[in-house]
């Protein structure tokens, strides 16, 4: 019943777009279609550039109007694409514009979206009262000729295509809304190359700033802790050399404690050392990953599953972020699943590698919750991987991880 309920709803804003987006198809296609022709017709002639690179800089204004109409009427934002780029010489900021593949992209937009737009009409404004008109053929029939002979096959067929008709309708426009949905994220926003540089440019920024407080907090964890640690330990051994050099000879008493205070106080520092260095680079991934993730799952408090398939080691950087992306589900699942079980996958070949955390906990797990997935994707894609998560309430909670094996 929900589904069905699903189907049959859909916004206001998807009725306005197919109804009121004919007019802006219209001219949108015949701009593009004329700018293509006239472009053809005039390349050999001195206006021919001149009149495509003005073109060019109006199907990005146009462009930016259906992006905005997009996101109000559908509900879709589409990033807008990089600003043109604005190089020293006429010459240069012309081949700049001829060579724009975002207003190119545009155009061809523009070609596409004048069937769409026209489907989108006849679906919205005309199959309706189409619709209606055949339902009630039979009688619109009697109005019409009172005294004709009924044909109850036709008024039947009439009336049972008219009822289909009228179904199909909803689901027509939500397939047409998808589509311009579709061809606007494809073409209206910025191209694969443009989006791939800005995400590296943001996992990058994220990555610095992440380091550097990492590194600052490190800093200070060694003046605050360590440091003030071999502060004691050689006060310590300081008040050890004096009780050694008595005028009645050494106090072994004082020397014994002083002794076991200061091995208290060294073992206490090692612990401190090894927890700083533990997220710099974990010891267990000297062995590789064959050896890391067992042992990493056998800290846990929930009982783990470990299946590997590691045919290829993968570069170091690629081992640390595996690692800790096998280490967060982890920690999550022991603290915030209620889990009774999980299970831990890997699988490196063919320059790829796939890790898969599953736990049979409560579910919701989502990035942003406090569960520190939201760095975990931030680290993958500065490495060029991905995290899906399939956190359903109510369980199972599935995250896996893809990245390459190589940098």
């Amino acid at each position: 019943m929900a589904e069905r309920r699903r189907y049959f709803r859909v916004r206001g804003g998807e009725w306005v777009f197919a109804a009121a987006g004919l007019p802006l198809a219209l001219i949108g296609g015949v701009y593009a279609l004329a700018v293509l022709y006239a472009g053809v017709l005039l390349s050999l002639t001195v206006l021919g550039l001149p009149f495509v690179a003005a073109a060019l800089m109006g199907a990005r204004g146009i462009g930016t109007l259906h992006r905005r109409l997009t996101a109000w009427l559908l509900g879709e934002s589409v990033e807008p694409p990089g600003g043109l780029p604005r190089p020293k010489g006429v010459l240069a900021r012309g081949r700049a514009v001829l060579t724009d593949p975002v207003a190119w992209r545009t155009l061809l937009y523009l070609v596409l979206r004048l069937p769409l737009g026209v489907a989108g009409f006849v679906v919205a404004v005309l199959l309706a009262p189409a619709c209606v008109w055949l339902a009630g053929f039979p009688l619109w029939g009697r109005l019409l000729e009172p005294d004709a002979r009924p044909a109850v096959w036709l008024d039947a067929g009439a009336v049972v295509l008219g009822l289909v008709l009228l179904c199909a309708v909803p689901g027509a426009l939500r397939a047409l809304s998808g589509a311009n949905r579709w061809l606007a994220r494809s073409l209206l926003g910025p191209a694969r190359a443009q989006r791939r540089v800005r995400e590296l440019e943001s996992a990058r920024a994220t990555l610095l700033v992440g380091n550097s407080d990492r590194l600052r907090r490190l800093e200070r964890d060694l003046h605050d802790g360590t440091q003030a640690r071999l502060v004691a330990l050689a006060i310590t051994l300081s008040l050890t050399e004096d009780a050694l050099a008595p005028a009645a000879g050494p106090d072994v008493g004082r020397l014994r404690s002083l002794l076991g205070r200061a091995r208290d106080q060294t073992d206490e520092t090692i612990t401190e050392l090894r927890r700083l260095t533990r997220g710099i680079h974990p010891v267990a991934l000297d062995g590789g990953l064959g050896q890391a993730l067992p042992a990493l799952t056998a800290t846990s408090p929930v009982p783990v599953a470990v299946r590997l398939e590691l045919r290829e080691r993968p570069d170091q950087v690629i081992e640390q972020a595996v690692y800790f992306c096998a280490a967060e589900p982890l920690t999550n699942v022991a603290r915030h699943s209620g889990a009774r079980s999980a299970e831990l996958t890997a699988h490196a070949s063919d320059g790829r590698i796939r890790l898969t955390v599953r736990d049979d906990g409560r579910g919701g797990a989502a990035p942003g919750a406090g569960t520190g997935l939201t760095g975990l994707a931030e680290r993958l894609a500065a490495v060029d991987g991905a995290l899906r998560i399939d956190s359903p309430a109510g369980g199972p909670t599935t995250v896996t991880a893809e990245l390459p094996t190589h940098v």
